[in-house]
């Protein structure tokens, strides 16, 4: 091996570290801005004392009830918003790259409605009898909701502008369906909940739910990491992957299954928020490029980002009230898929 080869495989791993490290530490101070912004604001040596005390059994002075605020309330929500927002990013982000149309994430594609309607299936109606959860309830229903959009879409002509077509009819119909079984089931109060829970909500997150997050969230980088190379055969259409030694079928069962897993999971924990998985690629596209090999690390951190900065604003935009979450994304998202609409018929 030549010293120039050598020379250049070092330097591209150098600037790999440096990327990576830079990336923690932006994520590291969303998930410290997160923990202290909100309704009322606290210091940062306060949260500091919190967290020293928490992980090394430092001594601190803290009021019990402020710190019972940062560790079991703002800590785990921010926690498994930027996991929500790094799942729901990537998961776009793979449907885009999959079906080569850049309107495709789980939102427009009807799966974030199966999954809620599998969730309050599980909740409201009982299905399961108790031996299902709701994160299983909801990767069943975010399942059948992908099966019946693409059957749709093939019978239609399988091309990827019938793939969204279909994505909204089955958004329509499932969402019609979780709308049924809410009005058969459910009282004034869990409907009150429910319809509060469909348009984005962290609320009520604690740390059994970071443990089930987080994990999904890291197991479907690694997914969509591993299959790098995939990703940008695909761009260039199934035929050309294939050519390349793709393994076509196999790639497109774990990739979708990835996404079907993530977005199943962020819905039964946050509801369905829309536009994460829509925007985010789209803006790191234009920042890093289309290689898969930093769209995918960047995707995953602008998501996690993204979705910690909503969650702020829906704290503290109404004073003494907090918005839906999905309907601060939808704020930004419903412009930005504007933009989208209008920068492809340019590029048409």
């Amino acid at each position: 091996m030549s010293e120039a080869v050598i020379i250049g495989a070092v330097a591209w791993h150098s600037r790999l570290i440096v990327r990576l490290a830079l990336g923690l530490v932006v994520l590291a101070l969303a998930v410290m801005a997160g923990v202290i912004l909100g309704e009322t604001p606290l210091p940062v040596s306060q949260v500091g004392d919190v967290l020293a005390h928490k992980l090394w059994g430092a001594a601190s002075t803290v009021d019990p009830i402020d710190a019972g605020i940062i560790w079991n309330y703002r800590l785990p929500r921010t926690l498994v918003a930027a996991a929500c927002g790094a799942g729901l990013a990537l998961s776009g982000l793979v449907l885009q790259t999959l079906v080569r149309n850049a309107l495709a994430d789980p939102y427009l594609l009807g799966v974030s409605a199966g999954a809620s309607t599998g969730a309050v299936a599980v909740t409201i109606m009982g299905i399961g009898a108790g031996a299902i959860g709701i994160s299983a309830g909801a990767f069943a229903g975010a399942a059948l909701a992908f099966g019946i959009v693409a059957a749709l879409a093939r019978a239609a002509g399988g091309g990827s502008g019938q793939l969204v077509l279909a994505g909204i009819a089955g958004s329509q119909l499932f969402n019609a369906l979780t709308s049924f079984f809410i009005a058969k089931s459910a009282n004034a109060e869990q409907a009150r909940g429910i319809m509060f829970w469909l348009l984005g909500n962290l609320s009520g997150v604690r740390w059994p739910d970071v443990g089930l997050a987080l994990p999904v969230a890291v197991v479907g980088l690694l997914a969509c990491i591993i299959h790098i190379r995939a990703l940008d055969a695909f761009s260039f259409g199934a035929s050309a992957a294939a050519s390349l030694g793709i393994a076509v079928r196999r790639v497109m069962v774990v990739l979708l299954g990835a996404v079907t897993l993530m977005t199943a999971v962020m819905v039964s924990l946050v509801g369905a928020v829309g536009f994460i998985g829509l925007v985010v690629p789209h803006a790191m596209r234009f920042l890093v490029g289309a290689r898969h090999g930093a769209l995918v690390p960047a995707s995953a951190l602008a998501g996690a980002v993204f979705m910690i900065a909503a969650d702020v604003v829906s704290r503290v935009l109404i004073p003494g009230q907090v918005v839906p979450i999905g309907v601060v994304t939808a704020l930004v998202g419903a412009p930005a898929f504007a933009l989208i609409l209008i920068r492809n018929r340019t590029r048409a």
